[in-house]
């Protein structure tokens, strides 16, 4: 018989669920996070049962993580996203050592040891700016969609914008005065995604920067802003093999780590 655990990571965002069986990752569920972060984890994680076939009996440990990991009232115990992100980069891609998360409303450098073990993080949770929130701030602020952006950033020669301003309540004066002066689109969100890597990278930088690094969160998807963060890191950022989604990298962690918890529990 398998032995099945479970990870709930519930993101200021988005809201994730994910299952490892035996030694394998299982179904994963994603979704926006909502007002009501019980009721969003009970739904992620029904839905990755249903995937999986399965009830929630047959699941021998679930952790929350998350922003709402308190909230994830059904865990057997919950843990930080530290830890979580860490534990599932690693899985995911043994030679991490440096983990860049850009998530809805922070933005954190987790840097490990060859074992996994985590050396040293750094986290920017006053500012908005360099976050994924950030990102649609501005998106909208310009009338186009925030999963625009990437191609956008490559559609055009590379020349991006010069923006003074880190805050979003100011820098939103700034992107309107540059479409008043006509300065082509592409390059305006090349400067967007150039102040954003200015920002992750400086953080980064603090920490004692290790290869390899993995970006993780909604914003590891914008290949623009990966490609600024390689340019002001000075190092290739790796992508998880498999194509593994960087947004369930937390989710995936938490069910790792309640595997062994249940595994170190039985061994008693």
């Amino acid at each position: 018989m398998s032995l099945i655990t479970a990870g709930i990571d519930i993101g200021s965002t988005t809201s994730k669920a994910a299952l490892w069986i035996d030694d394998r990752l299982g179904p994963c569920s994603i979704g926006p996070s909502t007002t009501n972060p019980r009721a969003t984890a009970r739904e992620c994680y029904e839905r990755v049962l249903r995937e999986a076939g399965i009830e929630a009996r047959d699941v021998a440990c679930v952790l929350g993580t998350g922003y709402g990991r308190a909230k994830v009232s059904f865990a057997d115990d919950n843990i930080s996203e530290l830890s979580a992100h860490g534990k599932g980069a690693k899985v995911l891609l043994p030679s991490a050592r440096t983990i860049i998360d850009i998530g809805g409303q922070d933005t954190k450098v987790i840097v490990m040891d060859a074992s996994g073990e985590v050396l040293d993080f750094g986290m920017n949770d006053k500012c908005a700016a360099g976050t994924g929130r950030f990102l649609e701030f501005i998106a909208r602020t310009l009338g186009i969609g925030v999963k625009d952006l990437a191609r956008i950033h490559a559609s055009a020669a590379y020349q991006p914008a010069s923006l003074s301003n880190m805050c979003s309540v100011f820098i939103e004066s700034e992107v309107i005065n540059l479409v008043n002066e006509e300065v082509p689109l592409a390059s305006i969100v090349q400067g967007m995604h150039q102040s954003v890597a200015i920002r992750v990278a400086a953080l980064a930088k603090r920490m004692g920067l290790v290869e390899d690094v993995v970006i993780t969160g909604g914003v590891a998807k914008n290949t623009g802003v990966v490609d600024e963060l390689e340019r002001k890191l000075g190092v290739k950022v790796k992508t998880f093999p498999d194509g593994a989604d960087p947004q369930m990298v937390g989710a995936i962690g938490a069910a790792v780590i309640a595997r062994q918890k249940y595994l170190k529990r039985s061994s008693k």
